[in-house]
């Protein structure tokens, strides 16, 4: 029977329904996840003998909230400028379903548990690049935004960490090879970030933010750049091989897929439409993932 209590009930759901989906869209699910898969991707490249899968899982979720509570608070101190983007307009934040206070409040929950579960199971050099990173990613990058392309260089540092943070939890120290697969990840930022401040141009302009270089131009100079960058990813590629971690097919992967992801860019420099930066930025998104799987297949 339907009754004024399952009414209460069924509203009750469906409130704690969308909180959880707004946290999970404050977190940005899939970028957190991405920074989760590219930690493990550190670990386990980095790992002698067999893996620790419990400390694999808890630098995965560690690696997960920490990420989460880095975009949690751009997100807060970007609220006015979500309003003015058709993209963004309808965040928690932005469209009035959350807080500041509440954000804040999963901000530093998430940050919390994020860094406890890296100090128990990882050690403190990790712990500390985290918080660092935050802090760059929170308090640097998201005001450079609207400075000037500067913000991507640095936000690239934040964004290329979390291989690096897998490799110091397996290893406890940095060396050449985790400088390598912190380099692919940092370089590939590039024209990841400018093919979709490219594509988001519109958006972009309407809140005050300047990603693209050669000032904030969609021209042949700023699409070389973005060549140039990807290029860099093709001598990357191989530095796992050439240091022992993984063997020959890895290689020929790495540099088969940066090849393909090089020919999106000339493209873009032919054409420079917002078509071919799609294609550059959906190009992003297929190399990292394709590549680490590479290594680590090649590793097994």
């Amino acid at each position: 029977m339907w009754t004024a209590e399952t009414d209460t009930r069924t509203a009750a759901l469906t409130v704690f329904y969308g909180k959880v989906k707004d946290c999970l869209v404050l977190l940005k699910i899939r970028l957190s996840l991405l920074v989760a898969f590219s930690s493990a991707f550190g670990y386990a490249l980095g790992v002698r003998g067999m893996i620790d899968w419990t400390v694999l899982l808890m630098l995965s979720v560690g690696g997960l909230l920490v990420s989460g509570a880095s975009i949690a608070l751009n997100q807060i101190q970007e609220k006015e400028y979500d309003r003015l983007m058709k993209r963004t307009m309808n965040r928690p934040l932005p469209a009035g379903r959350m807080s500041d206070r509440e954000a804040y409040l999963f901000a530093a929950l998430a940050a919390v548990l994020g860094f406890a579960l890296l100090y128990v199971f990882t050690n403190i050099f990790v712990v500390l690049l985290s918080m660092a990173s935050v802090v760059l990613y929170a308090y640097v990058y998201t005001p450079l935004k609207r400075k000037g392309p500067i913000a991507v260089f640095v936000g690239a540092v934040p964004g290329a960490l979390p291989p690096l943070l897998g490799w110091i939890a397996a290893t406890g120290s940095i060396g050449p090879e985790g400088l390598a697969v912190f380099g692919i990840q940092f370089f590939w930022q590039f024209p990841h970030f400018w093919a979709i401040a490219w594509a988001a141009d519109e958006d972009y302009r309407k809140a005050g933010f300047k990603l693209l270089p050669n000032g904030g131009k969609k021209d042949l100079s700023t699409a070389v750049q973005i060549m140039i960058y990807t290029m860099f990813l093709i001598p990357m590629g191989i530095l796992p091989s050439l240091f022992g971690l993984t063997g020959l097919y890895s290689a020929l992967a790495a540099t088969v897929c940066g090849v393909l992801f090089l020919s999106q860019t000339i493209s873009l420099i032919r054409e420079g439409s917002r078509r071919n930066a799609l294609k550059v930025m959906f190009g992003s998104f297929f190399y990292l993932p394709l590549v680490q799987l590479a290594y680590l297949v090649d590793k097994i």
